[in-house]
């Protein structure tokens, strides 16, 4: 039993001949007869009454009726899913965003492809890098933008802008020259991505300093979003680090300064996918347009 020969019992059947059926599926009569002869005779049963005028369903052929149709109506609407797709005439683009995505001209990422795209649903997740990269690999999320070091375990991981991590204080006197580590651990301390901790990349790279200089870093306060940290540092209460693209942002505190690192430090963003999985075409695209944007602030910088 094939589609095929299913579409030509159900167009006979709704238009009462071979002949009009066939019309309407674009072959020959004889092709649509032969279509549904050779059904009759896989189930060894007659599907129509082949009278004079008119084509009449035998009592094999109404109980094969609903069926049939549930079938190519099936098929049809599988097509159509993946023309849709192909096309990006609908479908779902899923992709995942480090949390301080907006300092990256991400904010519009969005509007942009609905633009484009507007049948298409989005579903962005704004995590921590850490995040991005598991719900990446667990194949929850398609892609993502993440800051590095992450566990790329069977990820592909493509580098595509580098930010310079700079040192924040209200205190002008602490930011006379470069930053060392060990200025890190002799001053009050206000972090975020609290709930990650010491996994998150940024903070991942300074703790990686921290040891190999064999100096403690403790933070007093402990936040989840940037902006509250640097609520609290511009309050006097701590100082903190942050990306220059956060630092030159609008909401950046005026009375806060920066200064950069004695030995400098980055933050590398970089897209994830898994391994040999191909990314359906409504995320490509959303990929496309989040790398185009990475790439023209990064050129923008220099």
């Amino acid at each position: 039993m094939t589609l095929n020969q299913l579409r030509a019992f159900l167009t006979a059947a709704r238009t009462g001949s071979f002949s009009a059926a066939a019309a309407e599926l674009g072959i020959a009569s004889a092709s649509a007869s032969e279509l549904v002869r050779r059904l009759e005779e896989e189930h060894g049963i007659a599907l129509f009454h082949r009278g004079p005028r008119r084509l009449v369903l035998t009592g094999a052929g109404e109980q094969l009726l609903p069926f049939a149709g549930q079938s190519v109506a099936a098929a049809d609407a599988g097509s159509d899913a993946v023309r849709s797709l192909r096309d990006l005439g609908g479908g779902v683009a899923t992709f995942g965003v480090l949390r301080n995505a907006d300092h990256y001209l991400l904010s519009g990422l969005v509007e942009d492809f609905h633009a484009r795209h507007p049948r298409v649903r989005v579903r962005l997740v704004g995590l921590n890098s850490v995040a991005v990269a598991a719900a990446v690999a667990a194949g929850e999320v398609e892609a993502g933008i993440v800051v590095l070091p992450v566990d790329d375990a069977g990820l592909t991981v493509t580098p595509l802008l580098r930010d310079e991590v700079l040192y924040v204080s209200a205190d002008p006197g602490r930011l006379t020259r470069p930053v060392t580590v060990a200025d890190l651990a002799a001053v009050p301390l206000v972090l975020y991505d609290a709930h990650h901790g010491w996994r998150d990349p940024t903070r991942r790279q300074v703790a990686d300093r921290a040891r190999l200089e064999g100096v403690r870093l403790e933070p007093l306060i402990e936040v989840e979003h940037v902006e509250a940290a640097l609520g609290l540092v511009a309050r006097g209460i701590g100082d903190t680090f942050v990306s220059r693209a956060v630092a030159r942002s609008a909401g950046f505190p005026a009375n806060l300064g920066t200064a950069g690192f004695a030995e400098p430090l980055h933050d590398v963003l970089a897209l994830v996918q898994r391994e040999g999985i191909a990314l359906s075409p409504a995320t490509a695209e959303l990929v496309r347009l989040a790398r185009r944007r990475l790439l023209a602030q990064d050129a923008g910088g220099r």
